[in-house]
């Protein structure tokens, strides 16, 4: 990845076409809405939300590997950090900043060469990472000489780290890939079109709900509408990754439809517990961080080993 590989890169260009064609087309939309009357402000911001968020995402994926892996770094920074906010974890400076320097170290991992390879990445230490990690913050009671309360602190910082640290830096680790637009440009275009798909789905034949206790907007329609569409895109997009066979295909589908739709349930219940509608305000009409990125938090480790696995990472 470069700006010179993205000049030349047809995918890249295709998407270019394709997200801004359906940005264009859904300004028009809005703007004929507003004209006959109807109120159209919340999806308004939401829009607005999308021009401030995919130039960026374009932007960082056009600036090539170092932009790209250096952009989710920071993302699964900021993720943790509203994620530490809401559950109160912020407060401990030990624990949080373990977590903060192995999102960090995660990111120059993934962008070193490894040693063992020769390959753009150290796999094996990306993925080894855990352990080290894990095995610290186990220890920082100890080290403090304390044990009232340290367990759910240990617990949080645990989840917080290979929830919104380990598993979303897959993300930045398939910039390491030979095809490394296709990848990523169809994670986050399918992804979002996964989320979008669950709505309309839901708004239009949604009766019975999917988790009401969870999240009480989500209908059992909608999330049949987005595996349906999921499992379609790929078929569509398959210019992504014309070495998929059409079982792998199938299973791209079935990660980005069902994948997604589990992270955003797992933010959901966590807000739920703690009693809060929105992780943050970073983005109008989106939330924070978290509310925007949870949907690709299970589906970037699980389509990352899914590809390798079946020899399509290369």
């Amino acid at each position: 990845m470069s700006i010179e590989l993205a000049f030349n890169s047809p995918i890249f260009l295709r998407y270019l076409v394709i997200v801004g064609g359906l940005l264009a087309c859904a300004g028009v939309v809005l703007g004929a809405l507003h004209l006959v009357g109807r109120n159209v402000a919340s999806p308004l911001r939401t829009y607005r939300g999308w021009l401030v968020m995919i130039p960026i995402v374009l932007g960082t994926l056009f600036l090539g590997r170092e932009a790209t892996i250096l952009g989710v770094t920071l993302l699964a920074a900021i993720g943790f950090k509203e994620f530490a906010r809401a559950t109160g974890l912020h407060e401990d400076w030990w624990m949080t900043g373990i977590v903060y320097l192995a999102i960090f170290a995660l990111g120059a991992v993934s962008l070193v060469t490894d040693p063992r390879l020769g390959s753009p990445g150290w796999y094996g230490f990306f993925m080894a990472s855990p352990v080290f990690v894990i095995a610290l913050i186990l220890l920082v009671p100890i080290l403090r000489n304390h044990a009232s309360g340290e367990l759910q602190k240990v617990a949080l910082t645990i989840l917080g780290f290979i929830y919104f640290g380990w598993m979303f830096m897959h993300l930045g680790f398939l910039a390491n890939t030979g095809n490394a637009y296709g990848y990523l440009l169809f994670l986050v275009f399918a992804v979002e079109v996964n989320d979008v798909a669950a709505y309309t789905f839901g708004r239009i034949f949604g009766r019975r709900k999917l988790r009401e206790r969870i999240s009480p907007n989500k209908t059992l329609a909608g999330s049949v509408g987005a595996i349906a569409v999921s499992l379609v895109l790929p078929w569509l997009l398959w210019f992504s990754f014309p070495h998929f066979s059409p079982a792998l295909l199938v299973l791209t589908g079935l990660i980005v439809g069902i994948g997604g739709q589990l992270g955003d349930l797992v933010i959901s219940y966590i807000k739920r517990d703690i009693g809060i509608k929105d992780m943050g305000t970073t983005i109008q009409g989106h939330g924070g961080i978290l509310d925007r990125v949870d949907s690709m938090i299970f589906v970037a480790p699980i389509f990352f080993h899914t590809v390798r696995w079946f020899g399509g990472a290369g």
